[in-house]
């Protein structure tokens, strides 16, 4: 397999079964494979950004080490601060002072032609948002990682460019579909649910007093579980048609959205990081 323009990275959020994704980027950073092209949503924004800047290990430093000592889910952030998960800590002590993002390295490969996008909602408009910052200002890349990593109902709306934003996952949770109409027709797509897995829940249509402000919004959150068994369908479809290849767990994952058992998150990190090996040695070496 040969990594060129053509050929797209394709990123799942899933919250904290994004560990998987990082250890899956980790492999890739050890054997310095890079896609010139990414496009990411949520979680898989925040660990696909240190994949942009070429730090391996950085995210699951922050995923699982400083989760062990700084405790950063929980409702007391929700209460404090707007967020289930600590958005002080994570947007700015992390890429700043504790775990520093390497933004000069990030915006070089950027001028060199490094693609990186991230997925946002539009709360307004009920569209998805596909958002690169290249310029180099800081401040609007952290905005634009923290709103599409923004969960409905226990985060804040973030304002990027003057736009109310939300997860990109309500509306767009594999954005395989925009990477394949950007120009790559053939996409490595890393999942974090197992093969054959789909949400078994039900919509059900919001009360008007949810986003009251934002009625397009409501009616994407009252058919996302539609929306997303329908794009994991297509995933599979792609790859039986060969346009796609998925690295994605292989039983059925254990570790949930808001997972804060480290022993969980090490054993889903562990599993990312040998399938990723797995990829690289039967695809590019």
């Amino acid at each position: 397999m040969h990594i060129d323009r053509n050929t797209g990275l394709v990123l799942e959020g899933g919250g904290m079964r994004g560990v998987f994704t990082s250890g899956v980027l980790d492999a890739f950073m050890k054997y310095e494979v890079y896609f010139r092209y990414v496009v990411a949503v949520s979680a898989g924004a925040c660990n696909g950004l240190s994949y942009a800047s070429r730090q391996p290990r950085r995210a699951r430093i922050s995923n699982i080490d400083m989760l062990a000592r700084y405790d950063y889910i929980g409702v007391r952030h929700l209460v404090t601060q707007g967020c289930i998960f600590d958005p002080d800590l994570l947007y700015n002590r992390f890429p700043n002072e504790l775990v520093p993002y390497d933004y000069d390295t990030y915006f070089d490969n950027c001028r060199r032609g490094y693609e990186f996008e991230m997925v946002t909602t539009n709360c307004q408009t009920g569209l998805s948002e596909y958002l690169s910052e290249y310029s180099g200002d800081r401040h609007r890349l952290l905005a634009i990682a923290r709103a599409s990593s923004s969960l409905p109902y226990v985060s804040k709306i973030v304002t990027v460019d003057g736009k109310p934003m939300l997860d990109g996952g309500i509306i767009d949770s594999i954005p395989v579909a925009h990477a394949m109409a950007a120009g790559h027709e053939f996409n490595v797509i890393v999942t974090t649910h197992s093969k054959g897995w789909r949400d078994p829940g039900k919509d059900r249509k919001q009360p008007p007093f949810i986003y009251r402000n934002y009625p397009r919004l409501r009616v994407l959150l009252s058919r996302r579980l539609a929306v997303y068994n329908k794009q994991m369908d297509f995933v599979d479809e792609l790859e039986a048609s060969g346009k796609a290849l998925v690295i994605r767990p292989q039983a059925p994952v254990v570790v949930g959205r808001m997972e804060k058992d480290t022993k969980k998150l090490e054993a889903l990190y562990e599993e990312g990081f040998l399938s990723g090996e797995r990829f690289v040695c039967k695809y590019i070496k």
